[in-house]
């Protein structure tokens, strides 16, 4: 990372960002997130999580990272490997990097071999054809329109929204008019009680609009979870872990498992950031999240391959 000085816009900017050196659980009590290591008193959970793995790009193969399989793997083992298994993994899209069958059936083949259940969104990588054929064919069963579904899990209401096919000005995602009529009427009848967790490729909040890095009609989606107790937005996409809450939400960015992004305000690009060598596993990662309260956001615990 850049050690030039930051300018004030950057410095709040940054005040997002967390680059954890260690595994932190991060919990939300009156609107405010605090982090605590793991170990401590404040980290209890309920016996109900999940984990969040994000942009492995399989097929990448610049020197920036030449291994993005391995990587991969080492991430699905770390979730695989945690003392307290979690109940499925979700993956926020960027599966593969070119969106070819033979990437598709690399990540298809790893993720198989977890024998957990893996719930999907897709990247903007994962349909570069026309017709989205491979992403669909894998993952699409069961789901409306270009591939977004919800279900009900633990108590908790899971929503995997797709902002990747209509891209607007720089990039920006797009959920369009379909499918933020189907999510008003997705959740209309939940009680406001409920806990809701929203996977989404882009972030649905605006991180850094000059590189593209949020969703053009994210407040209208967000207009039909004000009412709910509990929200966690999580995303992939810009491949370092921020966080940002408002009211009841909390949304929360994952690492990639492949390579790590510039910093807006910092970098003069969100191309691949290549880091010293040996560094890349801190910049790499994956996440657990806990149902802890169902008037609060989930937990999140993020933790580096190098962790």
């Amino acid at each position: 990372m850049s050690t030039q000085s930051l300018d004030p816009n950057r410095r709040g900017f940054l005040k997002c960002m967390t680059w954890a050196g260690s595994a932190m659980l991060w919990t939300v009590a009156g609107g405010v997130p605090r982090s605590h290591v793991i170990g401590q008193a404040e980290a209890a959970e309920t016996g109900f999580s999940f984990a969040q793995v994000s942009d492995s790009h399989l097929g990448f193969n610049k020197p920036v990272n030449a291994n993005v399989t391995g990587t991969f793997q080492e991430a699905l083992n770390h979730v695989t490997g945690m003392a307290e298994k979690p109940a499925f993994i979700i993956h926020t899209g960027d599966i593969t990097h070119l969106s070819k069958p033979d990437q598709f059936d690399t990540g298809a083949q790893l993720l198989g071999a977890t024998k957990m259940q893996a719930c999907t969104v897709p990247g903007e990588h994962d349909i570069l054809e026309e017709d989205r054929k491979s992403y669909l064919k894998r993952y699409g069963k069961g789901t409306r329109g270009d591939g977004w579904y919800s279900f009900n899990a633990h108590g908790v209401h899971f929503i995997g929204l797709v902002n990747v096919v209509n891209l607007q000005g720089a990039g920006l995602g797009d959920l369009g008019k379909p499918q933020l009529e189907w999510l008003e009427k997705d959740v209309k009848s939940l009680s406001a009680s409920t806990p809701i967790v929203v996977m989404a490729h882009v972030p649905l909040w605006i991180v850094y609009q000059d590189w593209g890095w949020g969703t053009a009609d994210g407040g209208q989606a967000l207009t039909y979870l004000k009412r709910f107790g509990s929200v966690t937005v999580l995303n992939g996409h810009i491949h370092q872990v921020m966080q940002k809450v408002e009211g009841h939400v909390a949304f929360h960015t994952a690492r990639s498992t492949a390579f790590p992004r510039g910093v807006p305000g910092v970098a003069p690009a969100p191309g691949p950031m290549s880091v010293p060598p040996g560094e890349l596993k801190n910049h790499l990662g994956t996440a657990k999240v806990s149902l802890v309260s169902a008037k609060a956001p989930l937990a999140i615990v993020d933790t580096p391959l190098a962790g």
